[in-house]
């Protein structure tokens, strides 16, 4: 006989959105259970791990950019028809308009409204924020803050507060099927450790279980080629497979956000350390395992051009490739904070020499590094900002911050992506609800955090801790409130 709970809010994932949505429900008097597949020890996905960088001035307000920020990652090239349909009230959209692949207004709205309540909510359970920046020399200043601690303190004190509530939690569990009947969702099928089956029934169903970063086939099937060599950005990715993202869709869930696309950075491929990001990689340039440069390693001072190398790395031999810079990265102000790795460079005091210790053929590096020194300019290096010293004449062109590589020693680093988020999953709209393919609610079924899709083409620093804590919480007091309801 499989072995049944009844809950009146069941929550699958136990990262950021999951324990918000978990501990908000509890204090509106539900009775609530958390799955996690991961130990109790290695719990809370990329949330354990992340620095948590939240996109606000202060406790108490949203970057000056944010609205703006969100709304241009809101869609890829929608027809403006339809868009200007969601002008209008959501009352009144069309099916079309309701499930399509654009990030809806109402949504954006809510989260540019309940951020700040949110982190006010958070810091009440004893997490204290501070001011901080990101470590990207090529950045301009980006003002945020950051929970003391990072996303493990969050993770903490919510769980903290769940416990003492009543919150039950179920590790080494994992979500494989909910449970349907008539449309309406009813709780979930789960496998403890041992494949031994659990049923866990609830008024309301949470899925917050993260993106696909550490299901290859998932990977392979919307990133594409290159995909088996991005590595899951820390230790708590590789627990993020996509099943509830999996789970949704066979209910009928709508997909939304760029499939294809996912935000990494790159890390040093020798490092075990989470989050190893090499980001010097602007000062020099970057060649694949044939000696050959295969990017513009300098496209611009933005957040994006990170994500961009990454994309460029997958595509190349075995995955790799090598930021090559000489002595005057040391002309650079506090270079090493953008250096997270805890390996040393690569070393030498020639080219034929690095070329021998990174095993790439030395006539092809030579040659491309006089190409790239052929093409560089005279002109002002501004390492904080687009400096607009780019090459002529070479192909791929560097735009900004092109210097000849001539001054030993020759330092070098392996790189490769790593998969921070990845930006396809389901529809939601503000209240958490899950829409499904022709944009209406699927009835009694929530997801939050990061296997909802918003992002379309580029990642908005900053963000995506903050939409999982504000719609997990959103949706753990909506999801309470069917307690007692027939769904």
């Amino acid at each position: 006989m499989i072995e049944t709970h009844d809950f009146d809010v069941v929550v699958l994932g136990h990262g950021i959105a999951g324990l918000s949505a978990a501990v908000a429900a509890m204090e509106a008097g539900a009775r609530v259970a958390v799955l996690e597949r991961a130990s109790e020890s290695e719990s809370g996905g990329c949330t354990r791990y992340t620095e948590a960088f939240l996109r606000l001035k202060s406790e108490t307000e949203l970057s000056d950019d944010f609205d703006e920020a969100m709304a241009e990652v809101a869609s890829a090239n929608p027809d403006p028809g339809l868009v200007a349909e969601m002008d209008s009230a959501s009352e009144s959209w069309g099916n079309v308009v309701r499930s399509m692949p654009v990030t809806d207004t109402d949504y954006l709205a809510a989260l540019s409204r309940e951020a700040v309540p949110t982190i006010q909510w958070i810091k009440g359970h004893g997490v204290r924020f501070i001011p901080t920046m990101l470590p990207q020399i090529t950045l301009a200043p980006m003002t945020m803050i950051t929970p003391s601690g990072g996303g493990a303190a969050m993770l903490e004190a919510l769980g903290n507060a769940a416990r003492k509530g009543g919150v039950q939690f179920f590790y080494e569990t994992t979500g494989r099927r909910l449970i349907e009947s008539e449309g309406v969702i009813s709780g979930l099928h789960a496998v403890a450790r041992g494949n031994r089956p659990v049923d866990f029934l609830a008024k309301a169903v949470v899925l917050a279980s993260g993106g696909f970063e550490g299901s290859p086939e998932m990977l392979a099937r919307y990133v594409g080629p290159g995909s088996a060599g991005i590595r899951p950005v820390a230790r708590g990715a590789h627990y993020n497979r996509g099943e509830g993202i999996r789970m949704a869709f066979d209910v009928g869930a709508a997909p939304a956000g760029d499939f294809g696309a996912y935000h990494s950075t790159p890390v040093d491929e020798r490092s075990a350390r989470a989050e190893a990001k090499v980001l010097i990689f602007p000062f020099g340039i970057v060649v694949n395992r044939l000696g050959m440069r295969f990017c513009d390693e300098g496209s611009g001072a933005d957040y994006n051009n990170y994500d961009r190398i990454c994309w460029a790395i997958q595509k190349q031999p075995n995955n790799v490739g090598y930021a090559v810079l000489d002595a005057k990265i040391n002309d650079v102000p506090n270079y090493v904070r953008a250096v997270l790795s805890d390996l040393p460079p690569i070393k030498a005091d020639s080219l034929p020499d690095l070329a021998r210790k990174l095993d790439v053929p030395l006539g092809a590096l030579e040659e491309t590094v006089a190409a790239f020194n052929a093409g560089c300019r005279a002109g002002r290096f501004v390492p904080s900002e687009a400096d607009g010293l780019s090459t002529v004449g070479v192909v791929p062109a560097k735009s900004n911050w092109a210097r000849p590589i001539d001054t030993p020693p020759f330092i070098a680093y392996p790189l490769i992506p790593s998969g921070i988020i990845t930006f396809g999953g389901v529809k939601t709209n503000a209240s958490a609800q899950v829409l499904n393919s022709d944009g209406d609610v699927i009835p009694n079924l929530y997801a939050a955090g990061a296997m909802t899709g918003i992002y379309y083409r580029r990642y908005p620093a900053a963000t995506s801790v903050l939409r999982g804590a504000t719609f997990g919480r959103i949706a753990g007091v909506h999801a309470a409130g069917l307690r007692g309801s027939e769904g």
